[in-house]
């Protein structure tokens, strides 16, 4: 795929499509279009969380203030004093008794956890950069296993108006949140290629985006990475099957991914390899590849990348998006990414447009990934070990909530 091409893609699909969205169907609906030319396609539809908000406000010391409520977290009233809680220590925790309590970054499983447990109220987050010019507040959701059905109300508000609200020495908020929670519905999009194996090589990416932004670089970068994949990979058969996966709700979760990998278990068995694509082609940024499989692995990309002559930092770990689902099924899986510093290329806000994304990187950075799985798909047998390390399994358990990293 040409430069210009890329960035067409970007242009066309410069809207916010969050998860279960209209939008986000639009856009699942314009890459099946644009893969019904390279083979079999489908939209596969799930179930995910919905809700509307019509009532949502924070009150601190009688001033109200500017917020978004959040998502499934129920609906009810609370008034109680405010606390800030910088430090997650026992002793910190023990203050939360009867709070309403502000907490930096997000509200993790074990955060939320620890905030029930020790009877706060209510719970303030906030977004934003104290940096930043506008006052943008991102909608956000308290997720269902994050909440395990056990919900208090809480509201996200922006960085700045956080700060003001520690200076002011705040005391007492209040808290009200009114929501109609319902299931809503959101959807991946499968392209297959069949090969002369039945065995396949699953290719993921997400198309969706958080509240504010455009989501070029998270993620229709690698979104329009795999549709150039997919159009390379139709021209010319190949050993083992391929499969295509757009996924939708990575941002809320992993959803796509989770409910794709539910789907299908019993067809992982053959599937030998996991590619993800999540946000390449920035303009500035390293390329990295994390290997959720055998160590061996990161050593093959490595030399591979020295053949060519393509910088990279390879590695072990488990990376935050749509291949960790695979992964915990027991599917080797790699996940590829331009990551760029947070002042050349930030995301989950307006300011991710194609303006972070160049064409030639895109053009590059594809490459050298189908160069890659060229190798898997037309190798006599994909030589990737299918035993999940139990270093892996480890940190796949943190990761997701299964056990608690002491700190």
């Amino acid at each position: 795929m040409r430069p210009e091409e890329f960035m067409q893609i970007f242009a066309e699909t410069a809207y916010v499509r969050t998860g279960g969205s209209p939008e986000e169907r639009r856009c699942a609906e314009y890459i099946a279009q644009r893969c019904r030319a390279y083979g079999q396609t489908a939209i596969e539809p799930f179930a995910v969380d919905m809700a509307d908000i019509s009532r949502a406000s924070l009150t601190v010391d009688g001033r109200e203030v500017s917020c978004k409520g959040y998502l499934c977290a129920g609906s009810g009233q609370v008034q109680a004093p405010f606390l800030y809680l910088p430090n997650t220590d026992a002793c910190s925790l023990a203050e939360c008794r009867g709070k309403i309590v502000m907490v930096d970054g997000y509200l993790g499983y074990w955060l939320y956890q620890d905030l029930l447990e020790n009877g706060a109220v209510g719970f303030v987050t906030y977004s934003g950069d104290a940096n930043y010019t506008d006052w943008e507040i991102d909608q956000r959701e308290l997720r269902s296993y994050v909440s395990q059905g056990r919900t208090i109300p809480g509201v996200n508000i922006n960085a700045k108006t956080a700060i003001e609200l520690i200076r002011s020495g705040a005391k007492n908020g209040q808290i009200v949140l009114e929501q109609e929670q319902y299931q809503g519905q959101s959807q991946n999009v499968v392209l297959e290629l069949p090969g002369l194996r039945q065995e396949y090589i699953l290719f993921t990416a997400h198309y969706d985006s958080t509240s504010l932004s455009q989501g070029a670089y998270d993620n229709m970068s690698g979104s329009a990475g795999l549709l150039a994949m997919a159009e390379h990979f139709s021209r010319a058969p190949h050993r083992y099957g391929l499969r295509f996966v757009w996924c939708g709700s990575e941002e809320r979760g992993l959803l796509g991914s989770k409910a794709y990998a539910a789907a299908h278990e019993q067809q992982l068995k053959d599937c030998a390899l996991c590619i993800n694509l999540d946000m390449i082609g920035s303009v500035m940024g390293k390329f990295i590849a994390c290997v959720t499989g055998e160590e061996k692995l990161v050593h093959y990309i490595g030399y591979m990348a020295s053949e060519l002559g393509f910088g990279i930092e390879p590695r072990q770990g488990v990376y935050s998006s749509d291949s960790t689902p695979l992964a915990d099924k027991g599917v080797p899986a790699v996940s590829f990414a331009r990551l760029a510093s947070h002042n050349t290329a930030t995301i989950h806000n307006s300011y991710d447009t194609a303006a972070l994304l160049r064409g030639e990187q895109m053009q590059a950075d594809t490459a050298f990934i189908t160069a890659f799985a060229e190798r898997m798909a037309n190798a006599v047998r994909c030589p990737v070990g299918r035993e999940m390390p139990e270093n892996m399994k480890e940190k796949l358990d943190y990761y997701l909530n299964r056990k608690r990293e002491k700190k």
